[in-house]
């Protein structure tokens, strides 16, 4: 039996983002509706379910047909939005990890702290507890089509009802563990979308060691997402996807953008892994000439509040400014 057939599923569903965010949004805390232009209706295949304001927070929930339920979105606008009504601001999109939901770094890392004054909007979107930011190749539960729900669909319609910079220098994708990988993979395979991508402890190699990051993907999506279907494929994978999702395989399409990689030290199931593909990417992009900003600290697999404050200090310098 190979090391990733031994994984148990807990370990597998531990690796794919730790501990569910577990808190929910409070009716109390409701300011009143989200009313930007034309969110009532439909529109890029979303219609709104749900919305209220708290503060600086936007929260939506979407009916889709990309999506067997209804995901949520949060929505953090900067705190000048609403005293102007012609500036645009850049966009950074924050995805969370696995057994995670779109309310995690607002739950749990403080986001609206860390970008307190500062000019940027951020959307957190749900990816589903295992989904992986992918089109699974089998489904038994519905459609859970989250890349084609992101890149599609929200990405649109977020362009289309807030004041964004709707071009490549004016977004930039981020997130944590499963979400670091999403971010990774839609740098790559959308080139023209982000001009800078960060990965707090993802992984960005799915073949090494024997495929362990595949069987991760395709284990944890059976249990937790698609009632048995797989991200890739079982027992014989799509090649293809894997490659066409697989940051060491698509190195040169990170040239000419601002990259921002973290990992932990600590020896973990969820975070040696991370660490050894991290590793495994820094050396092709050093080979190709590639410049990237990469840090390994004491700890194992979580967000790093400074890190996370750098990272969004570094997408505010990279990104047209608002």
């Amino acid at each position: 039996m190979t090391q990733s057939e031994a994984m148990n599923r807990r370990s597998m569903l531990k690796l794919a983002g730790g501990a569910a965010a577990v808190a929910s949004l409070s009716a109390a805390g409701v300011a009143g509706l989200a009313s930007p232009a034309g969110a009532a209706g439909n529109g890029f295949g979303l219609t709104i379910t749900d919305q209220a304001v708290f503060g600086r927070l936007n929260y939506f929930r979407f009916s889709t047909s990309n999506i067997a339920w209804q995901p949520g979105v949060n929505v953090l606008l900067p705190d000048d939005y609403h005293s102007t009504n012609w500036r645009r601001y850049p966009v950074l999109y924050l995805l969370h990890g696995g057994l995670q939901d779109f309310r995690k770094f607002h739950m749990e890392d403080d986001i609206i702290g860390l970008t307190a004054g500062r000019r940027l909007i951020v959307v957190m979107p749900d990816g589903g507890p295992a989904g992986w930011y992918c089109n699974p190749v089998t489904s038994y539960a519905g459609p859970h089509n989250w890349e084609s729900f992101h890149m599609n669909q929200l990405i649109p319609w977020i362009d289309a009802n807030f004041r964004t910079y709707a071009e490549y220098d004016g977004r930039a994708v981020s997130g944590f563990s499963m979400g670091g990988f999403g971010a990774l993979k839609y740098t790559a395979k959308y080139y023209g979308h982000f001009a800078s991508v960060s990965s707090h402890s993802g992984p960005a190699s799915l073949r090494r060691d024997g495929g362990l990051v595949v069987h991760w993907a395709n284990t944890s999506s059976a249990f937790a997402e698609l009632n048995g279907g797989t991200v890739y494929g079982a027992p014989l994978w799509n090649e293809g996807r894997v490659s066409a999702d697989n940051p060491v395989q698509r190195i040169e399409s990170y040239r000419n953008k601002r990259i921002f990689l973290v990992c932990g030290l600590d020896e973990d199931v969820n975070e040696t892994p991370v660490r050894a593909g991290q590793r495994e990417f820094r050396g092709l992009l050093a080979q190709a000439g590639i410049p990237h900003e990469w840090h390994e600290l004491p700890g194992a697999h979580f967000v790093r509040r400074d890190m996370l404050q750098r990272d969004v200090d570094g997408v505010i310098a990279r990104l047209k400014k608002a």
